[in-house]
């Protein structure tokens, strides 16, 4: 059997995850449960890792991610990623929000690879976040970056504070959206990235 030529390594800081979880067995011991029990007894630093995870974007910068891999090109037509996957947690209950994101933009001169747009995504959901700043700050990074004749988000999400939480709606959905440029100024250009990212689901 060869050895795999990829192998995804974790990194973790041995001392913040050590203080997280000393915090997360506090939790444990007072919300009544016997935190020395059998399938708890690693439950601390799982959870101290796993929320590390997943607010491992707050190190990130996600314009170099895109500068990492820009290129002249002359095309002018738009170009939209669609039903990107965005998982990250709300910042007032620290519960997590989950959908899609489609993003768009209007090259001026100036492409970026594909896989960077929802690397970018990522990057900004991987914190604690509200679904309207994530929706702006993408925008406003592909803007800012790519500086191309417009930029298009729309996010749609489900959010577990809601669901789990106060009201109870289970089937609720928020939708956030962020224009730039053309898809502002322009209807018919705002409109066909909408057919193309939510045309499906419009009833």
């Amino acid at each position: 059997m060869g050895k795999g030529l990829y192998k995804k390594v974790e990194v973790f800081d041995k001392e913040a995850i050590d203080q997280m979880a000393q915090a997360y067995q506090a939790l444990l011991v007072n919300i009544g449960e016997d935190a020395t029990r059998e399938g708890l007894l690693k439950t601390p630093e799982r959870a101290a890792k796993a929320l590390a995870v997943m607010t491992s974007g707050m190190d990130a910068d996600p314009a170099s991610i895109l500068e990492s891999a820009l290129f002249h090109e002359e095309n002018e037509e738009m170009v939209i990623v669609r039903d990107i996957e965005v998982y990250s947690l709300c910042e007032h209950h620290m519960l997590p929000f989950l959908g899609k994101a489609h993003v768009a933009y209007i090259p001026n001169g100036t492409i970026v690879g594909l896989s960077k747009i929802p690397r970018v995504v990522d990057a900004f959901a991987r914190r604690l976040q509200v679904q309207e700043r994530l929706t702006e700050q993408i925008r406003d990074c592909i803007q800012s970056t790519l500086k191309p004749q417009g930029v298009a988000v729309v996010i749609e999400a489900r959010h577990l504070c809601m669901q789990m939480r106060g009201v109870e709606k289970q089937h609720s959905a928020t939708t956030t959206s962020a224009f730039t440029g053309l898809f502002l100024s322009d209807a018919r250009t705002r409109k066909e990235f909408m057919d193309l990212a939510l045309g499906a689901r419009r009833v």
